[in-house]
């Protein structure tokens, strides 16, 4: 298997790498309860959606 000849410079490799990064996931805030949640989803605390409740939540002591 064939390797490479010449050493790359530090530029080139970081020029390779700038790409391989983790981006931070989009929040969206609950109309509702003002949660931070995942866009296109229902919320977590108060199981709304688009206004509608779509999860009914019950609270158990």
């Amino acid at each position: 298997m064939p390797n490479p000849v010449k050493r790359h410079s530090r530029t080139r490799r970081n020029k390779r790498r700038s790409h391989d990064f983790l981006s931070s996931p989009a929040i969206s805030l609950c109309p509702q309860c003002g949660e931070n949640k995942m866009p296109h989803r229902a919320c977590a605390k108060c199981g709304t959606y688009k206004g509608r409740e779509i999860v009914s939540l019950v609270k158990t002591a």
